[in-house]
């Protein structure tokens, strides 16, 4: 069996659904399942982009495009690279080019999957255009990384798409993190960009924690297009406090920087479900969390596997206390939120979900030559304007 990935990759990139791609290609693999990886590179330069040379230095097929590249140039791509060894089934994941491609290689005869990693507009748009839009370009199964998005997809109405529930799975580790000594270690692990992270507003409640509880040492890990907003506020505010920049870490070693902690901050305005978070549980810290309406409520209960918090203000900083404050209740929600991930969202037990529906979506026969025929009608295919692909433009080269 066969699987082709459209992926999106850039120097320093980082976020969730790449570190969920980069653990579950090598189990696929593992499992008999041949993986091809297309890239849609915003660079001209693959050496720093993180999944690309990680994939690539694991030994799988990896072929990259400049994404920048007008869009039906990049769906053009797509096609003629599918066309030369085509796979059971195509996955899409943070690729529009992929989305938009789905159309000609369901006519081909290849099932296609895509990922509903977040809850933010363009996912929205998404579910609208290839779950719920024309029948031509609705997705043939559309993933939803947790039950939230998978009960907000269905509540769209009626379509051919399958939608089923996977959450992403993450490694256990065989240690667990140590209870505070004399210093309460805070850490933020992410993108560092004010959409949906609020890193400026992340990195001034940290300072504050730092002002306002004493014994506590805070770090924000990551890399982000407002890394300099956060460097401002911690010149402008940590002055001596407590607080720094912990720089950008692989994927293969945060679980190893996290055992050294105590508490996950995360107080995003809105999540998917948030790996960082799940890799943090599963290494025995407490999380720290804004109550939100996706991803959070199905890892956080509030005082059990974690604590939420009403703002990034006062609340957050009652949290801290708390929790510094009482020792056996941070041993507490340590052993529960490790155990949920254990229960729930293991990387072996999410992988297997994986396979199952990639097998269930493998066609019974595959006529190589026949598939091959109609992609080349794709080549012909994709007026382009005003960088965008409108249905009419499609309609008329089909």
């Amino acid at each position: 069996m066969k699987i082709t990935f459209s992926t999106y990759d850039a120097p320093g990139f980082t976020g969730g659904p790449n570190s969920w791609l980069r653990r579950i290609l090598p189990d696929l693999q593992a499992a008999g399942i041949e993986c091809e990886i297309l890239f849609l590179i915003d660079s001209h330069s693959l050496d720093n982009c993180p999944c690309w040379r990680d994939l690539q230095s694991k030994g799988f097929s990896c072929k990259a495009m400049f994404c920048r590249n007008p869009m039906f140039e990049q769906i053009r791509w797509l096609l003629s690279e599918v066309a030369k060894q085509p796979p059971d089934v195509f996955v899409t994941n943070l690729s529009v080019a992929g989305l938009y491609a789905g159309r000609w290689l369901k006519k081909a005869g290849i099932p296609t999957v895509g990922i509903l990693h977040s809850d933010d507009n363009y996912y929205r748009s998404v579910l609208q255009k290839f779950v719920f839009g024309n029948a031509s370009e609705q997705l043939s199964t559309l993933v939803c990384v947790s039950d939230f998005l998978t009960e907000y997809a269905r509540s769209f109405g009626e379509t051919e798409t399958k939608i089923e529930f996977i959450p992403y799975g993450v490694p256990i580790p065989e240690k667990i993190a140590s209870p505070p000594q004399k210093t309460m270690k805070l850490i933020y692990v992410g993108r560092l960009v004010e959409e949906q992270k609020q890193i400026s507003q992340v990195t001034a409640a940290m300072c504050r924690a730092g002002d306002l509880t004493p014994n506590t040492l805070s770090i924000i890990y990551g890399n982000g297009a407002d890394k300099h907003k956060a460097v401002e506020i911690i010149i402008e505010k940590g002055g001596n406090l407590p607080i720094l920049l912990g720089g950008e870490i692989d994927n293969s070693q945060i679980q190893n920087v996290m055992l050294e902690a105590q508490i996950l901050v995360l107080l995003s305005d809105y999540e998917g479900l948030p790996i960082a978070l799940m890799e943090a549980m599963a290494c025995g810290l407490v999380p720290i969390c804004l109550d939100i309406r996706s991803g959070i409520p199905e890892l956080i209960e509030d005082g059990v596997t974690g604590l939420l918090v009403q703002d990034r203000n006062d609340s957050f900083i009652e949290a801290v206390k708390r929790l510094q404050n009482n020792p056996q209740l941070w041993q507490q929600i340590s052993l529960r939120a490790r155990a949920k991930i254990v229960n729930y969202y293991s990387h072996e037990s999410c992988t297997q979900k994986w396979i199952k529906t990639l097998q269930e979506l493998k066609p019974a026969t595959k006529d190589i030559e026949a598939i091959r025929e109609k992609l080349q009608s794709g080549y012909r295919l994709l007026l382009y304007q005003n960088n965008t692909l409108s249905a009419n433009q499609i309609e008329k080269v089909e």
